[in-house]
């Protein structure tokens, strides 16, 4: 199989990186997780004029029709930059919703505000007692006459603090972790009944928990179908996880690159510590993680465009191996880093706190195993 880059893909990396290097270094990360807003407006414009915010969308929505590679690569650069703007969220979660299943007056409105930047959004799925299980909602949408009034509470949603509409899933039917009756619905942040409680991530990100007071919304604010909204939000969760699995190597080739440089340049008993045959070994391991974990994302990616089964076997296949790989070149990075990787002036401790963000969204590596095994016997 070619695994080689196109030539407009690798344009497409190198004005990434171009990015990252020239407004994204550590120090300048540092000063913008720590300011008010916790990301930059100008760094989102940038994104919008270099075609990033637009690269998913077909090119009659206004896009350049890039597919799930293009999102790979978009995804790792950002992973080594560690960049906080929320491209995921806006651009692959509720982006997708909109590619997929917005209606055309619903793509007509959003999707070039999107693509100008001039509009972030966040997908609120995740509930307290959900677990991971994405049917598992106590947010409930009651037809009334041609209106849905919304009640409800969703939990830790990455990006809302920042977002001018929210992407939530609600039951319309059913009981409560039944698959059928679920239906996805576009709310305004400002909308009377919706309130907010925002707070900074251990990754630097932010997020909101999001309540629904009755919250009135018209049939034009459904996404696809009343009560069969699941198979949709499942495909939407398998790109998502995808993306993050991308950028979770992007964090662990820098994690590798800045540990073997450490190692040396260190001096211990009068030699670099990486002359150590057993610091040696504990680098090859994590470079064979590094290297594991590349190869489940770009088959993750790959098979994004399969049937039903073979995309949900690969999207977990790949979450568990970026969960454990994650964790072990984090740890790995951190302590041969001794006392000083677990200071916030050093880059490790931020790129390990990302990877376990990464590790636990849209399900950890039990999840995922148990995913798997559950879909091999079907």
């Amino acid at each position: 199989m070619d695994f080689s880059f196109t030539e407009e893909q690798t344009l497409l990396r190198n004005s990434i990186q171009k990015f990252v290097q020239d407004e994204y270094d550590f120090d300048t990360r540092r000063k913008i997780i720590a300011s008010d807003e916790g990301m930059k407006e100008e760094n989102w414009q940038t994104l919008a004029e270099l075609g990033l915010l637009a690269a998913p969308f077909t090119e009659e929505q206004g896009g350049f029709g890039g597919g799930p590679i293009e999102t790979m690569i978009v995804m790792e650069e950002f992973g080594r930059g560690l960049v906080v703007e929320p491209y995921a969220p806006t651009v692959i979660q509720c982006g997708g919703f909109l590619r997929y299943a917005g209606s055309s007056e619903q793509q007509e409105a959003l999707i070039p505000q999107i693509i100008e930047g001039k509009l972030k959004m966040a997908f609120a799925y995740a509930e307290p007692q959900g677990r991971y299980n994405l049917a598992d909602l106590t947010t409930t949408a009651e037809q009334k006459g041609g209106d849905f009034v919304i009640n409800g509470y969703k939990a830790v949603v990455i990006g809302g603090p920042w977002a001018d509409k929210f992407i939530v899933t609600a039951r319309t039917s059913g009981s409560q972790r039944e698959e059928k009756g679920v239906t996805v619905f576009i709310i305004d942040k400002g909308a009377d009944g919706v309130s907010t409680r925002d707070y900074p991530t251990v990754d630097g990100f932010r997020a909101s928990e999001l309540t629904l007071e009755n919250v009135v919304v018209g049939k034009d604010a459904v996404v696809g179908e009343v009560d069969n909204g699941l198979p949709l939000v499942e495909k939407i969760a398998d790109e998502a996880i995808a993306a993050y699995c991308a950028e979770a190597i992007g964090a662990m080739k820098v994690l590798n690159d800045t540990t073997v440089e450490y190692c040396k340049t260190r001096k211990q008993f009068g030699q670099p510590i990486g002359k150590f045959q057993v610091l040696q070994h504990r680098m090859v391991d994590m470079f064979m993680e590094y290297e594991q974990s590349v190869s489940m994302t770009y088959m993750v990616n790959l098979k994004l465009e399969e049937d039903e089964i073979e995309r949900k076997k690969a999207a977990s296949g790949a979450k568990v191996q970026i969960g454990k790989s994650g964790r072990f070149v984090g740890q790995q990075s951190v302590q041969l880093h001794g006392g000083m990787g677990m200071t916030d002036e050093l880059n490790v401790g931020h790129y390990f706190k990302r990877l376990t963000m990464i590790d636990t969204a849209f399900g950890n590596v039990d999840h995922h195993l148990k995913r798997y095994a559950k879909l091999s016997q079907a």
